[in-house]
């Protein structure tokens, strides 16, 4: 008989607020067996991550718990604060979704791990760096000596992450709990991660409790599913059971609303027009300068070539999705290309125009065209100013006549449009939800009717039902107004659900482009490759026996000149300054381009 881990039985966690009561978990219960994972799943503000900080004691001081929570047949809750201590960390340990602000910033990595040895095991000195080494190692992160003096600003991501499971099973707990472990990690990285967890199960048998609301990542690691919505479990069973016989109706939505890289998209998109680009980009290349240490007082400066060399054309109606990982340039091309970054070289020409920085009237001008919608809209929302307002504002830039009644017009116009009450003109964007507030950032980008919209990772906070809402949003716009788009995604199947083609970016250069149905199952880059094969796929059988396709080692510094051709090392100087040769463009389809490359040694298939 399997031996349970954790039994979680009829949890209720309340919160006292000036408003009353507020009931987060409702009655859960929950059990994870020894050596198995567990995917519990739903959208923000199910009760998944207070489920598991409430029954080890990791609630906020206006939380009322209620319930049993059983640890290797322990209860666990009513715990002592001390006995808590020496519980948590020892026995079951947890993964945060950002491990920047997880761990602490002025410590280094040899003082954090050495922490964990001292208060569970008495472990000090020579013995404690020694057994921090090997788990650094064992969490496969190269030269793990150095790492040991670093702090956790200088390693990148996946390298943050990597030491927080390595401090985590360092102790060998029983059960690890990972709350969104992968979240804020590129695709290929995240591959790597979620292979080490699952590795790390089988190593050590330990339960892992793994929290997200991703349905391809639950698809591919665990082997019971819970679903829960609204602080409930509405449905659990194995993995292939809910996957292929979803019973509750919230399961169902939850599935088709996730956007594949198979099968057919949700919906059909509107061929753009054969006429004239009406974007053209020519080698642009955006470079700031960095400050590097070389020995001296003050250092000297190396320019980081954010952008180096890309080109592409836009046609009316058509989308571009611009994928890659962190870093990539993704974001740093499309503020080039609407005038929000000077460039160093090349050239933007717009609707015929050639956007020179120095003529400012003519960006000005250009500027009601050209529209950008943020990843985050509280962010790039004024938290003082009301939708309306927010809304209205290029109104006044732009169409100054206007009069108030006029400018409140076109405002509920749009916001019928974007799928926004009208009646909530006059509320701020914190009574709002995430959904909708990115509602707010598309109408106030398409109440001017632009030619050129840019979504910068526009739908990657979201959860999964309000962005394919978000995502079917644009698609309508797009028919109706005719507006082309710079679609910004690390998320291939999001891309293909919008784009008509794709560009493929990787330290600062294109790789690859062509029709996004071409690229995305039939890529001719192992970059590409690599990408499409660490992608999660909602589906546990194709998840499974997906053939892996795995980029050795972390990002290179983008300040080596040999670091974009990592995939042309034939070609090398070995110098990190020199200027390194540039990959020429091959043509292996119609339209589709790739960057000459070596063969794939540098990728690895399994």
């Amino acid at each position: 008989m399997t031996e349970p881990v954790l039994e979680i039985s009829n949890l209720v966690v309340t919160f006292d607020t000036p408003d009353g009561d507020v009931e987060a978990v409702k009655g859960v219960s929950l059990t994870i067996n020894k050596g198995e994972c567990l995917g519990i799943v739903g959208e923000s503000g199910s009760g998944k991550s207070q489920t598991f900080l409430a029954a080890f004691g990791l609630t906020s001081d206006n939380a009322r718990v209620a319930g049993s929570v059983k640890f290797q047949g322990s209860e666990v809750l009513g715990m002592r604060r001390r006995e808590l201590d020496g519980f948590r960390g020892r026995k079951v340990a947890f993964v945060f979704q950002d491990p920047l602000t997880a761990l602490t910033p002025h410590l280094t990595i040899e003082q954090q791990m050495s922490e964990v040895l001292q208060h569970h095991f008495q472990v000090t000195g020579a013995a404690a760096r020694e057994r921090a080494i090997e788990w650094l190692e064992r969490v496969r992160i190269p030269e793990a000596a150095r790492r040991l003096s670093q702090y956790p600003h200088e390693l990148s991501g996946g390298m943050r992450q990597r030491v927080m499971i390595g401090m985590a099973m360092m102790a060998e707990p029983a059960l690890l709990v990972a709350d969104e472990p992968t979240t804020a990690l590129d695709a290929t990285v995240q591959a790597q991660v979620l292979d080490l967890i699952e590795d790390l199960r089988r190593d050590t048998d330990a339960a892992v409790a793994l929290i997200t609301h991703d349905m391809g990542v639950i698809a591919r690691m665990a082997q019971r599913v819970a679903v829960m919505r609204r602080g409930e479990v509405v449905e659990t069973g194995t993995v292939e059971e809910i996957y292929s016989a979803p019973k509750a109706d919230y399961t169902r939505m939850l599935l088709n609303a996730v956007p594949r890289i198979d099968g057919a998209r949700a919906q059909t998109l509107t061929a753009p027009d054969e006429g004239a680009p009406i974007l053209e980009v020519d080698d642009v290349r955006v470079s700031f300068p960095v400050q590097i240490k070389d020995g001296s007082i003050f250092g000297k400066k190396k320019p980081l070539r954010a952008v180096d060399g890309v080109s592409f054309k836009l046609k009316a109606g058509e989308t571009l999705g611009i994928v890659g990982e962190s870093g990539c340039g993704k974001s740093t091309l499309a503020r080039a290309v609407v005038q929000l970054l000077p460039r160093n070289a090349g050239t933007v020409s717009f609707l015929g125009r050639n956007l020179v920085p120095s003529e400012k009237e003519t960006i000005r001008k250009a500027r009601q065209d050209l529209q950008i919608v943020f990843q985050d809209p509280l962010a790039s929302l004024d938290p003082r100013m009301t939708l309306g307002a927010s809304i209205a504002e290029p109104l006044l830039s732009f169409e100054p006549t206007l009069n108030r009644a006029q400018r409140e017009e076109r405002v509920k116009a749009i916001m019928a449009q974007v799928g926004l009450d009208p009646d909530l003109i006059n509320r701020y964007p914190h009574e709002l939800s995430g959904g909708q507030n990115q509602r707010v950032g598309v109408a106030r980008a398409m109440i001017m009717k632009p030619k050129l919209v840019v979504c910068d990772e526009a739908v990657s906070a979201l959860d999964v039902s309000i962005q394919a809402q978000i995502l079917r949003l644009l698609i309508d716009l797009q028919r109706e107004f005719n507006v082309s788009m710079l679609f910004i995604s690390h998320d291939l199947a999001v891309v293909r659900e919008i784009s008509h083609n794709v560009l493929v970016l990787y330290l600062g250069r294109a790789v690859e482009y062509g029709p996004s149905e071409v690229i995305l199952t039939d890529p001719r880059h192992p970059y590409t490759q690599a990408l499409l094969a660490a992608a999660p796929t909602p589906d546990p059988e194709i998840a499974r026996n997906k053939k892996r396709v795995r980029l050795v080692g972390d990002l290179p510094s983008p300040l080596d000149t040999r670091a974009p051709l990592r995939f042309l090392k034939s070609k090398i100087i070995d110098d990190p300054d020199a200027v390194q040769y540039r990959p020429q463009w091959n043509q292996v389809g119609p339209g589709h381009f790739v960057a000459e490359h070596d063969p794939p040694a540098a990728v690895a298939a399994e």
